[in-house]
């Protein structure tokens, strides 16, 4: 498989604190790779590695086959793009104008790539309104803009749905699917809304106090969320029983609820209960989610 970012062993320390420790991921070309992890997991740090913005303590990574501490990382970073913590916009400017400065930094030749970016992002109809008059979406979209300036076929974006209401996550997420399908534009995506985040990406990299706990594709993750019926009954210790004796698969949530993971002949399991004297209070089926699936891994709460 092609990857156009990988790690090895990447490690940054500030002090007395390890901020990345030995951490190994692999983005495959193409994907749109979720990065997942609490706060404070190491999540900004690898993009701002990355990005060029710090430099590791330990371990390397490589760009598009280009290892960190190569002559040439600065052409591989050309062509990447990225959206770091907040968007890098002017806030006096126009969206017009602020995409001139950044085709001005870039040494571009001419301006003429601007109406289609501004299309491509939602923004042509904004005319002579200025970016700090635009909504926290737009500002959003503006700052994928300027990161496109370039034409890069990799995309970096940190918390890019971070506070936008439910509009503007919707229309953050269509942009980010148009960007990898249409235009075959790699992207990472940093993000702790996971609900969010399982309806975009196609590969997953789950990190925990600097570490990455596991990577997997969209497909073994929903292989790993398998389906179940969760059982609310009077007594699980009796529930136990009777699925080991049916040669079913369950796991024990609590006193009084478990989750089946087979096809329950509803009657027959019923009816064996009530030999028990074990009633059945409420059976629904369900599907693990990534949140769930996630905080199975790591532990803790979902704010990741």
């Amino acid at each position: 498989m092609d990857y156009i970012l990988t790690t090895d062993n990447l490690g940054k320390q500030y002090k007395h604190f390890k901020a990345l420790n030995g951490l190994t991921m692999h983005v495959p070309k193409g994907s749109i790779y979720g990065f997942v992890g609490k706060n404070g997991a190491g999540k900004t740090t690898l993009i701002r590695l990355i990005c060029g913005l710090q430099e590791p303590t330990s371990g390397n990574f490589s760009l598009y086959g280009i290892r960190n501490d190569s002559k040439d990382i600065t052409k591989s970073r050309r062509r990447m793009g990225a959206v770091v913590e907040t968007p890098s916009i002017y806030m006096d400017m126009t969206a017009e104008e602020n995409l001139k400065q950044q085709y001005l930094v870039l040494g571009l030749p001419s301006y003429e790539g601007i109406p289609e970016l501004l299309k491509l992002v939602g923004l042509e109809n904004t005319g002579k309104k200025k970016a700090k008059n635009f909504s926290l979406g737009m500002k959003q979209r503006l700052g994928i803009a300027v990161a496109l300036a370039g034409d890069p076929d990799f995309l970096v974006l940190d918390e890019p749905v971070n506070g936008l209401d439910p509009q503007g996550i919707v229309e953050m997420r269509e942009l980010i699917l148009k960007l990898n399908r249409e235009r075959q534009i790699t992207v990472l995506i940093s993000s702790h809304i996971l609900d969010e985040l399982s309806r975009l990406a196609t590969h997953y990299g789950i990190i925990d106090n600097g570490r990455m706990v596991k990577e997997l594709s969209a497909e073994e993750l929903d292989a790993a969320c398998r389906k179940c019926v969760r059982m609310e009954v009077s007594d699980t210790a009796v529930l136990a029983r009777v699925l080991d004796s049916m040669n079913l698969e369950y796991k024990i949530i609590s006193a009084t609820t478990a989750d089946v993971y087979a096809k329950v002949n509803v009657t027959q399991l019923t009816v064996a209960l009530a030999k028990e004297n074990c009633e059945v209070l409420s059976m629904q089926e369900k599907d693990e989610s990534l949140e769930s699936y996630y905080i199975s891994l790591v532990g803790g709460g979902s704010n990741a």
